[in-house]
C-alpha cells in the first residue's frame, strides 16, 4: 500500500471524505492540529468557495490560526462571526481559527500552487467584532485597553467577546494577571462563563480571595538526658 499523506475518513455510506494533507499538522498550546481538516470543514460552508488555514506568529510567542477564504458568490459574503459559529458545531475550541479573512482569490506561485507566504496579515475586520458600543465607566475603559493590548486589536467595545477576538485559555490567564496588577480583581471563571467586556467589568471587585492559613510546626517537648 502506498502512503500518499492524504487524510480521510469513511462515511456511513461507504464513501471516503477527504480531510486534507497529513503534512499540514501544527502544534499550538500543546494541541496537534490538522490544518487540512479545518480547511475541509470550512470549505463545506455554502457561502465559501475555497478555504486555507495557516498558523501565524505575527506577534512573537503568540501563534494563532487564521482562515482565508474566497466567497462562493460575490453578493453573499459571510462574516467572521458566522463562520466561527459554523465551525463551533464541527470542531473543538482549540481548532477554531482566531481570524477569518476574505480574499477575492487565493495567491498562487508561478507554478500554480498556493503561495502561503503571500497570504496577508489579518486586519481587525477578520475578527468576530460585534456592533461597536463604547465602554462605559472607568472599569470598562481600563479593561478595554487591557484587552486591546493583549489581543492586538484596534479597539474593544463593551459587547465584544474575549474568545471571538482571538482569546484562548493562556491569554485568559495572562489577562487576569494583568487585571490584578491594575487592581482590577476578577475570577478567571467569570471570563469563561461571561466573556464580554461588560460582563467581566461587572464582576470586577466581586472575586473572593482564598486565604491559605500558614501551617504551624508542632513543638515537641523532649526531656534532655543527662
Amino acid at each position: 500500500m502506498y502512503r500518499t499523506g492524504d487524510l480521510g475518513r469513511y462515511l456511513p455510506d461507504g464513501n471516503i471524505e477527504y480531510l486534507g494533507r497529513n503534512d499540514d499538522q501544527v502544534k499550538i498550546r500543546g494541541f496537534r492540529i490538522e490544518l487540512g481538516e479545518i480547511e475541509a470543514r470550512l470549505a463545506k460552508h455554502p457561502a465559501v468557495h475555497e478555504a486555507v488555514v495557516m498558523a501565524r506568529e505575527d506577534v512573537p510567542g503568540e501563534t494563532r490560526l487564521v482562515a482565508y477564504f474566497t466567497p462562493a458568490s460575490i453578493g453573499v459574503v459571510p462574516d467572521s462571526g458566522t463562520l466561527r459559529a459554523y465551525l463551533q458545531g464541527l470542531l473543538p475550541d482549540y481548532m477554531l481559527p482566531a481570524a477569518y479573512m476574505q480574499l477575492d482569490a487565493l495567491p498562487l506561485t508561478p507554478n500554480g500552487k498556493l503561495d502561503r507566504k503571500a497570504l496577508p496579515v489579518p486586519d481587525s475586520s477578520a475578527y468576530a467584532l460585534r456592533v461597536y458600543e463604547a465602554p462605559v465607566g472607568e472599569v470598562e475603559t481600563r479593561l478595554a485597553a487591557l484587552w486591546a493590548d493583549l489581543l492586538k486589536v484596534e479597539r474593544v467595545g463593551r459587547h465584544d467577546h474575549f474568545f471571538e477576538l482571538g482569546g484562548h485559555s493562556l491569554l485568559a490567564v495572562s489577562l487576569i494577571e494583568r487585571m490584578r496588577q491594575a487592581n482590577l480583581e476578577a475570577d478567571v471563571r467569570v471570563l469563561f462563563g461571561q466573556p464580554t467586556l461588560a460582563q467581566v467589568a461587572a464582576s470586577v471587585g466581586t472575586a473572593q480571595r482564598v486565604e491559605v492559613p500558614q501551617a504551624k510546626i508542632p513543638t515537641l517537648n523532649r526531656k534532655r538526658r543527662i
